[in-house]
């Protein structure tokens, strides 16, 4: 297993009897972009920590997603970390959004580590933090903001998370994203652009780094 960068930084305060057992039962993968990870129902075999990347949390209800999250580089999922203390079945889907490459650790292995090395609690308190300031994000905007705010916030999340402007994305996934559907997403992104906030080129959707300036 190589990346001993990443493991350093994610997880040298552990200790050295840690870092050897999870170089013994810890894998590095790489994941090819739009590849489906996990899905509802499925048991978790692994919890996984992003190395570079991007990945959808995300459910579906009568065919449209629902977004949870996205795991950014150094962070895992967890949905699958509370996996671990019940039936270890997923309950959501997860999709590499880009090339993406990812230590994973096997459930079982975790669960004993819980108990051998009690520390590694702090990386899930540290996981749950930050999605529920996430989560807490998505029901405000769902709720306080109008639609064309909801797009431009979604799409500045995209390039905040793959750092990437612009970015490409098509209008069908957005609307996708967002629960809604592709010609309210294009009319909206029409008004957006009108309004100087974005250009949509062949390139992709492009977002002004500083926002009082217009795109020409």
């Amino acid at each position: 297993m190589t990346d001993n960068v990443f493991i350093l930084d994610k997880f040298g305060f552990l200790g050295k009897v840690f870092l050897s057992e999870l170089q013994q039962h810890a894998v590095i993968v790489d994941i090819k972009a739009k590849t489906e990870i996990i899905r509802e129902g499925q048991k978790n075999k692994y919890v996984p920590f992003l190395i570079k990347g991007s990945i959808k949390v995300f459910t579906l209800n009568d065919g449209r997603e629902l977004i949870y999250y996205f795991i950014k580089p150094s962070d895992s999922c967890l949905m699958t970390f509370s996996s671990i203390f019940t039936d270890y079945v997923s309950r959501v889907f997860a999709v590499a959004e880009e090339e993406s490459e990812a230590l994973l650790i096997p459930v079982s292995v975790m669960h004993e580590w819980l108990i051998r090395f009690p520390e590694i609690n702090k990386l899930f308190y540290r996981e749950y933090d930050r999605r529920f300031s996430e989560v807490m994000n998505m029901v405000n905007d769902a709720v306080f903001h109008r639609l064309d705010k909801r797009v431009l916030n979604y799409i500045k999340q995209q390039i905040t998370s793959t750092g990437r402007n612009p970015l490409k994305i098509t209008h069908r996934e957005i609307a996708s994203s967002l629960g809604t559907s592709r010609e309210v997403v294009s009319r909206v992104l029409k008004k957006i652009e009108s309004d100087g906030e974005i250009l949509q080129t062949k390139e992709g959707i492009k977002v002004a780094v500083n926002e009082n300036v217009r795109l020409i």
